[in-house]
């Protein structure tokens, strides 16, 4: 009677073993196919748009496809002509992943802008969540433009006004620092960008961006999310359409 029972007892704990197990896997089987996360390990993050939270997550249909105006591919060149990697030497060029990273730290606290460099009438048909709405014309504006000083005020840069002589010699004399500084703008507190358009076939950031080199701003502070709009769109990532 022993024996019987003991066989029973150790087939018990056999069975439950087993339904754990496979409990466990058919958790393990939903987490990885019931939802699409942004990356590995990262299910969505949320981001500060108009004063409200957004949550940023891919589309959770897996028969999505992109339709519309982003799904075309042949567009008559000019304008739509495939943008160089590269816009200006010294910009990077990022990826969503990279994006994603912008949005949780720079982005964040402050210390970055997302700049959606596009026309007033795209912004307003969906941006991408955290954007501002700088259009590229902005920046090609004459250097003593209210607007344009105005912008760049708030991209963190400071007007330097008129130079001192001795602090003239010494920049001339290459004894003082000048690497984020022009003549008429200090760059050293100027904030991290990411501008951005419709997609690799969108000249309108790249334009912006050389805009923004030719007023000196520092390469190293720009960033260039080349996929753009188009690509956003592509991996089901959220948009949003400001307020009027």
């Amino acid at each position: 009677m022993r024996s019987a029972r003991r066989i029973g007892w150790i087939a018990g704990i056999a069975f439950l073993s087993l339904g754990a197990s496979h409990a466990a896997d058919e958790v393990r089987v939903g987490e990885t196919t019931d939802f699409i996360p942004l990356v590995e390990g990262k299910p969505f993050l949320h981001v500060i748009h108009e004063g409200r939270s957004v949550k940023v997550q891919r589309v959770q249909d897996p028969d999505y496809e992109l339709k519309g105006y982003f799904a075309k591919t042949a567009r008559k060149c000019p304008p739509f002509c495939i943008q160089p990697i590269v816009p200006v030497p010294g910009v990077a060029v990022i990826g969503e992943v990279e994006m994603f990273d912008f949005m949780e730290t720079k982005l964040r606290d402050g210390s970055g802008v997302l700049i959606d460099a596009r026309t007033e009438s795209w912004h307003r048909k969906g941006t991408i969540p955290g954007s501002v709405n700088y259009p590229f014309t902005l920046f090609g504006k004459d250097r003593n433009d209210p607007e344009l000083v105005a912008l760049l005020k708030i991209l963190g840069a400071k007007e330097r006004g008129e130079i001192g002589a001795i602090e003239g010699l010494l920049e001339d004399w290459g004894w003082a620092d000048t690497s984020n500084k022009t003549d008429l703008w200090d760059f050293t507190a100027a904030k991290d960008l990411v501008l951005w358009c419709n997609g690799p076939s969108c000249g309108q950031s790249p334009r912006a961006i050389r805009s923004l080199a030719n007023l000196g701003y520092p390469s190293e502070k720009i960033k260039y999310y080349r996929g753009g709009m188009q690509m956003w769109q592509l991996w089901g990532l959220t948009t949003v359409v400001p307020r009027q």
